[in-house]
């Protein structure tokens, strides 16, 4: 009798301990996050609950009942409960649902010649601006509209409800530019412009579009062009020089600059319609972009100088001076073997037509100039860096076109892991009296790894050593970051360039090819000393961020820039002579123990310029000299042409110095010194003037 009661006790307390509620506790993600607002139901208690911002979610139940995990976008998932009071569940994506939806305005398209995925066509009597946020909503699994403030849209979360953290919008591209004011960007998008919009879910986004796209992607695309949306580019701060005394600052220092990226970037924002920012006007780059009619060097030296001096154009009470350097040319034929490797970025912001497809092209066009004695590598690199093209002889274009056009779009920007790997490749090949060149290819959008201008200075600065330069070519728009990229070329013994159309590409890997590749002169250096007797006060037009100590001068330490075959370099001085009374110099209280009186025996010359250059392969600097005499020249077509430049380039700053000239100065200056113009560079400039002239 005994035993039985105490089986029936035994069977009573199991019943009652398997009765027994649970709290369980865990959390719910995808494959790299937490997922916030997931459904979550125990099949024996009906108990049910939902995860917080952070994944966590905590529910009652019983051991062998079944959890339900229920998430819009994801597939549905049990767990039966057991011992464990843990429980943390991966969800996987339902690809069978919604991945992308095309919202299309104004027309039919089939969904699988379109993209494969669902589409909701919006028809011509619906306003898109609702239906941007209304019909996403309840159609595109797992996008949940907010209420939002007037004026700036209803924010959109494409992952469901609200996360803890303060920046949860998705990434917002607009005709392939991501928009830097977001939610915003739909708002002030005009409807009736509307043809088009992608949603990309995480997953796929980050993919497609690196770490920027994490909470998912809304790609939109407009009938034409719309200037609403605020470009996230950036651009080195400048600071326009000032008019300096020459009797109390005689001596004018400055790296050499053959860059000309600041022009072809301007460029591209006038044919746009932008809004062109003040630091994006490099009015040395926009000068230098043009071929001038300067002499071959015929002594021992790399380049040839030249100088004069005319009224300035705008302004009858200054003088403009010009000075000119002219780099040796060479023949393709007779530059030295090339050992060079192409770095590419192929990260999601790299996927628009005006960037990747273009930078193929572009490289195509280099490739067919390699000989059999050059080597090409090809490195790429997104969210990790890696070889896609070991090195290939020049005469192998086949094989070198095909690695190139393999070249797809996808991912983050490992940008200093990538060019790590290229220098490693470009020093393992070094050709000794060879060219031994990294060319990088980018939009400048590095996020991951060394990102800011210091840290890629100094990995350059390092990298420079094995003797291998850089040279660097911009491509794309909205995200384009000049500054990293004029940082990179600097510091590396290269130069820089903005590729936007085929026509540039042509340009830098054609008619400039020996240029844009081989380097006859590196830290060129200009001092100018300007006679107090006959020049009152100068001005130096551009070069704001190559400016250099004057001690620097003869410093063989000191970076400056870097000389290329064929390179034309062009500084321009605006002077104010003595005697010449001009609101542009202010009065200085006289100095007490520095007597400042010019001195007498030197009143036929009006300054005296000097250059200070190494050799490619060398690291003490020779001095060449020019003197300058007072001689006041009527202008030349190229010095006009140069004048108009420059002066176009003031317009688009504001400049004070323009002396309230009009933009008709600039074109009839233009006009004047258009010359024979056979590549039409000239005038294209004129078009320009005249198309930023009726924007402005």
């Amino acid at each position: 009798m005994k035993n039985l009661l105490f089986i029936l006790c035994v069977i009573v307390c199991s019943i009652q301990a398997n009765a027994q509620e649970l709290t369980i506790t865990g959390t719910v993600t995808d494959v790299t996050d937490p997922l916030p607002g997931v459904n979550i139901i125990s099949s024996g208690t009906k108990y049910g609950t939902t995860t917080d911002f952070d994944g966590l979610y905590t529910i009652k139940t019983r051991r062998g009942d079944t959890l339900a995990y229920t998430y819009i976008g994801y597939k549905y998932k049990e767990v039966v409960v057991k011992d464990s009071l843990k429980i943390d569940v991966v969800l996987e994506e339902d690809n069978a649902t919604l991945e992308e939806v095309v919202v299309v305005a104004y027309g039919t398209t089939s969904r699988k010649s379109y993209t494969g995925s669902n589409v909701r066509k919006v028809t011509k009597r619906e306003k898109i601006q609702n239906n941007i946020s209304s019909q996403l909503t309840g159609n595109v699994a797992g996008v949940q509209v907010t209420k939002g403030a007037k004026k700036r849209g209803k924010p959109i979360q494409i992952r469901g409800v609200s996360s803890i953290n303060t920046n949860n919008e998705p990434l917002y591209i607009v005709n392939g530019v991501p928009a830097k004011e977001g939610n915003r960007a739909i708002y002030k998008i005009k409807p009736s412009k509307i043809t088009s919009i992608k949603v990309f879910k995480s997953p796929k986004a980050r993919v497609l579009f690196g770490d920027s796209a994490k909470n998912g992607c809304i790609v939109i695309t407009t009938k034409g062009y719309t200037n609403t949306i605020n470009y996230d580019e950036e651009y080195a701060k400048l600071s326009e020089n000032q008019f300096k005394k020459a009797t109390l600052n005689p001596l004018s220092t400055f790296s050499i600059d053959v860059d000309k990226a600041g022009y072809s970037n301007v460029r591209r924002m006038i044919n746009n319609g932008d809004n062109i920012p003040y630091d994006a006007v490099k009015i040395e780059e926009m000068v230098n972009y043009f071929d001038y009619d300067y002499p071959q060097p015929t002594d021992e030296h790399p380049f040839s100088i030249a100088t004069d001096v005319a009224k300035t154009p705008w302004n009858t009470q200054t003088q403009l001076v010009r000075i000119g350097l002219q780099g040796k040319e060479y023949l393709n034929e007779e530059l030295p073997a090339s050992n060079l490797t192409f770095l590419i970025d192929v990260s999601g912001s790299m996927e628009d037509h005006n960037k990747l497809p273009l930078l193929i092209s572009a490289f195509k066009l280099l490739v067919h100039q390699l000989r059999e004695k050059d080597k090409v590598s090809i490195v790429v690199y997104a969210g990790a860096a890696g070889v896609v093209l070991p090195p290939t002889n020049g005469d192998q274009k086949e094989k070198i076109i095909n690695a190139l056009q393999k070249l797809e779009a996808g991912g983050s920007t490992a940008g200093g892991q990538g060019i790590k790997l290229a220098y490693k490749l470009a020093e393992k090949n070094f050709k000794k009296n060879g060219n031994n060149r990294v060319i990088l290819a980018t939009d400048g959008d590095f996020n991951v790894g060394a990102s800011s201008d210091t840290a890629m200075e100094k990995l350059i600065e390092k990298k420079r050593a094995s003797g291998v330069f850089l040279s660097v070519l911009g491509f794309g728009m909205g995200n384009y970051k000049d500054s990293k990229l004029e940082t990179l070329a600097d510091k590396g013994n290269g130069n820089h360039a903005y590729i936007d159309t085929m026509q540039e590409a042509q340009k830098v890997f054609g008619g400039e090819f020996g240029g844009t590749l081989y380097t006859i002169a590196k830290d060129v250096k200009i001092q100018v000393e300007f006679n107090p007797a006959k020049v009152q006060a100068y001005r130096l037009i551009g070069y704001e961020n190559r400016l250099l100590a004057d001690e620097d001068f003869v410093d063989d330490t000191k970076d400056a820039g870097e000389l290329g075959s064929g390179h034309r370099v062009t500084a321009l001085y605006e002077v104010i002579p003595v005697g010449v009374k001009s609101d542009y110099l202010k009065e200085v209280s006289p100095l007490k123990y520095t007597n400042v009186a010019a001195a007498d025996s030197y009143t036929d010359e009006l300054f005296t310029v000097k250059f200070r250059y190494k050799k490619p392969n060398e690291d003490t600097s020779i001095e060449m000299v020019h003197i300058q005499k007072n001689e006041e020249t009527e202008m030349s077509t190229d010095f006009k042409f140069a004048s108009a430049v420059a002066l176009f380039g003031l317009k688009l700053r504001k400049s004070q110095f323009t002396n309230n000239a009009s933009y008709t100065t600039v074109i009839e200056l233009a006009e004047q010194g258009r010359g024979e113009d056979a590549q039409g560079y000239r005038a294209e400039f004129i078009r320009l003037v005249n198309a930023a002239h009726k924007e402005l």
